[in-house]
């Protein structure tokens, strides 16, 4: 199984100074993922709308999922007058349930966890999807990641596999580390190549703040996408890998 995630930047370049979904999309499909995990994915925006040419007639989450991924499920973070945005998972399978989980911290981070289940073919048993975005200060992080283990704890069994994946803002690795000492997740990539991949500023990734954690599936292989044309699509680069 090929994952992807991916924080879209509501479908700009750095610094908000070209429109870029068309390009995302095409190259997301390149990509050849069956599951997509997308951050700041706008659902509606209606100065957008009017004043961008190709801004698309549907939610960026339908756009991008289009023909390849036939099912997906959308969260709203923030929602204001003009429009919302939050997170989205694409998936080439049914979800067989979905629910967005409100983790916000404080009035101007507005946060959530998209928890979707879906059944691979061949899998003996439910996969669980979680998509999220976490705060820019630790201390909000931190109370995440408690909200994190208590929602794992609540809604998923022990034997079901799982995979976490989205923008953690983690460049200090203690969310990371309770990931791994807590919950027992393993992030693919780390395991794949020894460390984290960098993916923030897209342009030079410096910070590891973009992750795929899993559980009860094992790591094969996981790429940074930071190619010439991916480092200007968003403000972050993309990551894929494959599990077994």
């Amino acid at each position: 199984m090929r994952i992807l995630t991916y924080n879209i930047h509501k479908g700009f370049n750095f610094a908000n100074r070209r429109f870029t979904l068309l390009r995302m999309r095409e190259l997301i499909r390149q990509s050849g993922a069956d599951v997509v995990f997308l951050q700041e994915v706008q659902g509606a925006h209606e100065h957008h709308a009017r004043q961008i040419a190709d801004w698309p007639s549907q939610a960026q989450f339908e756009f991008l999922a289009d023909s390849v991924w036939s099912h997906f499920a959308y969260g709203r973070n923030a929602v204001y007058d003009h429009g919302h945005h939050g997170n989205a998972i694409l998936s080439k399978w049914p979800l067989l349930t979905w629910e967005n989980i409100d983790i916000s911290t404080n009035r101007l981070e507005c946060r959530s966890i998209l928890h979707g289940v879906i059944q691979p073919s061949g899998s003996p048993r439910p996969l669980h999807l979680l998509c999220t975005h976490l705060n820019l200060g630790g201390r909000g992080r931190a109370a995440q990641v408690g909200m994190l283990e208590s929602r794992l704890t609540a809604a998923v069994p022990a034997f079901d596999p799982l995979v976490l994946a989205g923008d953690l803002n983690d460049w200090s690795f203690t969310v990371g580390r309770r990931l791994e000492r807590d919950l027992g997740l393993v992030e693919v990539y780390k395991a794949v190549h020894g460390r984290h991949a960098r993916s923030f500023p897209a342009w030079l990734p410096l910070l590891h703040l973009d992750r795929i954690y899993v559980r009860g599936l094992s790591p094969t292989a996981a790429e940074r996408l930071s190619g010439p044309l991916w480092k200007s699509l968003s403000d972050h680069t993309a990551l894929v890998v494959e599990v077994g």
